[in-house]
């Protein structure tokens, strides 16, 4: 009996380069996925998971678009509790007990936040939002999550909120009520494990490769790296491109809403661990969220402003929304941050599902528009799939496949596997602590932090961080080349490592990243 071959998890310039030359020699595909944000991802990742054979093509690289621009949480649905969206509010905590407890362990963690009561909280919000917040535990036991995954939410008295938020001002503070969600250390890594993950599985992941025109049996494209084009072949296509949607398939109603956040220096901040709900005044159920990252940033987000006009491919965070976000803030702070501590900033544009009709000429706010999802199948056969959010994308990606087979009237196991299918890197909580390697490679790359430590080793220069005062290493640029698919440095820089979202620290740590490109090359050609 011969060995079964392992996986290879591997993404690469010479993987891209071979499979990219194999479809368009003519080899067809059964699934052919546009779009490699967390939708397109889970989608391949998905329709491999079932056997299928997958090509997986993005114009530009992994989690380009909306997927690196979250709050980076994965939500358990109080929102939507509070908007009557029962159905979404149950998706979202039963994936998000998914993404904690079995298929990403390494990447999503408890993350405590408080709502400060202040005296611009009047006290029937206050007993709303914590009655809400009881409801939320209440979806969490219901969706299977373990208590020990999720603390229950509690009231604080006023020295407790102060000791868990030392920035907050003391005075007029009533108390605060803490709860629990999920925090993802960063939503491109997310995207990147799944995308390797379906390659794992047999996927062909193809970053830089452009869709011109697709139909039911495949699509024109062309390799952003050379200008070639081809066509590839496949049986099903499904169309995951986000707010992009309506590029490739008429007829996709969305409003685009867009979503800001703020990037301040933990120390702006007196050093807050513990995130923040900011109810904005005269709103029952919007808040602006202060998210604490482990690298010493914290972003301050979001806000939800529907765009008008066309859908540019990098949007950017307008003074209006960074003004507004600091408003909030300066509501609870006892100094408030000012403009020139805001070190970056970044906007994301939600593929929100319009389905006012007879709204009126405006239509609702995006911010009451559903967060559900939708799967819509052309006059071609073209299946798309919008809407819906980051914490279910597993979700989104099945009802795609299940689709896509269903208008071909083709066959394939059930997609219900990949809720127990591990991420790579993925292992127990308790198995991530044996492992030798520091804390900081093991949150982001699991069980591969070893791997990647053992490049800084072998050769001590990889140790050294890509610039002074970052924790990323040279090493992690390296890795990311050989093995995440990384194409150029804005790859590294941008997505692959979040060193870009403040510019000051990119600018230093761009000669580190076209070092890391460089010297993969030379080891490719054997130079």
């Amino acid at each position: 009996m011969s060995p079964v071959a392992r996986p290879d998890f591997s993404l690469n310039a010479v993987r891209r380069s071979g499979e990219l030359a194999e479809l368009a020699a003519g080899r067809e595909v059964d699934v052919l996925v546009v779009g490699l944000g967390v939708t397109g991802a889970g989608t391949a990742l998905d329709a491999a998971s079932r056997g299928l054979s997958v090509a997986a093509i993005d114009a530009h690289d992994l989690a380009f678009g909306t997927s690196r621009w979250s709050s980076k949480l994965v939500h358990g649905g109080l929102r939507y509790l509070a908007s009557g969206q029962m159905g979404v509010a149950h998706e979202s905590a039963v994936e998000r007990g998914v993404l904690m407890e079995r298929t990403a362990p390494h990447l999503v963690r408890a993350q405590p936040f408080v709502m400060p009561l202040t005296a611009l909280v009047p006290r029937r919000n206050a007993a709303l939002a914590e009655a809400g917040l009881r409801a939320g535990d209440l979806l969490r036991a219901v969706a299977g999550t373990a208590r020990g995954t999720l603390p229950r939410p509690r009231r604080l008295s006023a020295v407790e909120t102060l000791r868990a938020a030392p920035g907050l001002r003391g005075h007029g503070l009533r108390g605060g009520l803490c709860s629990w969600d999920g925090r993802l250390v960063d939503d491109a890594r997310l995207v990147t494990a799944i995308a390797r993950t379906a390659a794992g599985h047999g996927a062909r992941v193809l970053t830089r490769t452009r869709a011109l025109s697709v139909t039911g049996t495949g699509a024109l494209v062309r390799d952003e790296l050379t200008g070639q084009e081809s066509r590839i072949r496949a049986r099903m296509v499904i169309n995951a491109t986000g707010v992009w949607a309506g590029r490739l398939v008429e007829d996709i109603r969305l409003r685009p809403s867009r979503g800001t956040h703020l990037v301040l220096r933990a120390e702006s901040l007196a050093g807050l661990h513990t995130g923040l709900h900011i109810p904005v005044p005269g709103e029952t159920s919007r808040f602006v969220l202060v998210v604490p990252q482990d690298d010493g940033r914290v972003y301050v987000g979001l806000t939800d402003e529907p765009v008008d006009g066309p859908v540019p491919d990098v949007p950017e965070a307008p003074e209006s929304d960074i003004g507004f976000l600091l408003d909030i803030l300066g509501t609870v702070l006892d100094t408030p941050v000012r403009r020139h501590d805001v070190v970056g900033a970044f906007a994301g544009l939600r593929p929100l599902l319009d389905t006012s009709h007879g709204v009126g000429a405006a239509g609702p706010r995006t911010s009451d528009l559903s967060r559900r999802h939708a799967v819509v199948t052309s006059r071609e056969g073209v299946v798309t799939v919008v809407g819906g959010k980051l914490t279910t994308y597993r979700k989104m990606a099945q009802d795609a496949v299940d689709a896509a087979l269903a208008a071909r009237h083709l066959t394939a196991r059930p997609g219900r596997g990949t809720a127990r299918l591990p991420l790579v890197g993925a292992a127990s909580r308790a198995s991530l602590a044996t492992l030798s390697a520091p804390r900081r490679l093991i949150e982001r790359y699991g069980t591969e932090a070893s791997a990647i430590h053992a490049l800084g080793e072998r050769e001590p220069r990889l140790r050294a961080p890509v610039a002074d005062g970052l924790d990323t290493t040279r090493a992690e640029l390296l890795w990311a080349v050989r093995h995440e698919g990384a194409l150029d440095a804005s790859d590294l820089l941008d997505r692959r490592t979040r060193v870009g979202l403040v510019p000051a620290d990119r600018a230093a740590a761009l000669d580190a990243a076209h070092e890391a490109l460089a010297e993969a090359a030379r080891a490719a050609t054997g130079i």
